[in-house]
């Protein structure tokens, strides 16, 4: 231990301070929850969230997951070279670039699979082909590899090993990422995207190409509201897996879940009006979130042992 009380370093520290400036930057949500982990699994955390945040901004022709360009027709190739990167890092040759040397260290340190970061850009590669989604099931295997991979190593950097609990950190980023669609309905019409599924949409008498126009407003908050609703089962299922983690991973991801699912229930609240202005969680609210999150872990340590809904939709069923 140094005299400070904390461990030696785990990783390079300029590796960890240029990630910890990409997470305040890009994700205050994530950051507010992050503060809660210990000093070792925080640094953890924010360097797979370096590399993950790079990937998407690549991508999306973005900066820190704003100002997303409609595709320029070079987003293949650009995903082919990070997938080569990719690569690389996960066989500990990771080119220069910073994202890619914190890939690298951290799957090192927490034996992370290759198939789990080459997953994750599997779900890019949909976005590169203009996929759309014809049910709520084919939404998800999207939401899989933006997200639910994400949760899976998140909980492996939280010394997560067994099966049931890694399914249940994907629940949540499923949950996540449903909440994401949800609030991003506008934006991702500008720039061409339709995740709200087909059929929903069908039902409600909204072609696909007419998402973003304000005449749908009203048809297009039922289709919202019914995914953020679909979330619902998600979040209640990562619950018992927050119940299961280390106690301050537990707050942290106790937090995150509730300030995300928060965000779901403000877009349900403003109906047509969700998408005037992107919605969000004040830093009072946030706070207030933090506290409900951290309390609603503690609470999760009494459901442990709760089973799993084999209802539910998981990547390999």
């Amino acid at each position: 231990m140094t005299k400070a009380g904390r461990p030696p370093e785990l990783f390079p520290p300029d590796l960890v301070a240029e990630a910890a400036a990409t997470i305040a930057e890009g994700s205050t949500s994530f950051a507010a929850a992050a503060r809660l982990l210990d000093p070792a699994t925080r640094e953890s955390a924010a360097l797979l969230y370096a590399w993950c945040r790079h990937c998407d901004d690549v991508i999306d022709g973005q900066t820190l997951g704003h100002a997303a360009r409609p595709s320029d027709g070079c987003a293949g190739a650009r995903l082919d070279v990070l997938e080569a990167a990719t690569r690389a890092a996960l066989a500990g040759r990771p080119p220069e670039a910073s994202p890619f040397r914190a890939l690298s260290a951290v799957a090192a340190r927490h034996a992370i699979a290759p198939d789990l970061p080459l997953a994750h850009l599997a779900g890019f590669r949909l976005d590169v082909e203009g996929r759309r989604y014809e049910t709520l099931d084919d939404l998800l295997v999207y939401c899989w590899g933006v997200a639910g991979v994400v949760g899976v190593m998140m909980a492996r950097i939280m010394g997560v090993r067994d099966h049931d609990t890694l399914d249940r950190a994907a629940d949540l980023g499923l949950a996540f990422q449903l909440t994401n669609v949800a609030r991003d309905v506008a934006e991702d019409a500008a720039v061409g995207r339709v995740y709200l599924p087909l059929a929903w949409l069908d039902e409600v008498g909204v072609p696909a190409d007419a998402v973003g126009d304000p005449a749908h407003r009203a048809a297009v908050a039922q289709v919202a509201g019914r995914l953020v609703a679909a979330a619902e089962p998600f979040y209640d299922s990562a619950l018992v897996g927050i119940g299961r983690l280390p106690v301050r991973s537990a707050a942290a991801i106790g937090a995150a879940r509730s300030v995300y699912r928060a965000i779901g229930r403000k877009v349900v609240a403003r109906r047509e009006a969700a998408w005037e202005a992107r919605t969000h969680t004040s830093r009072a609210e946030k706070l207030i979130q933090v506290a409900r999150g951290t309390g609603a872990a503690v609470g999760a340590r009494a459901l442990t042992r709760r089973p799993r809904d084999p209802a539910l939709w998981r990547q390999d069923a």
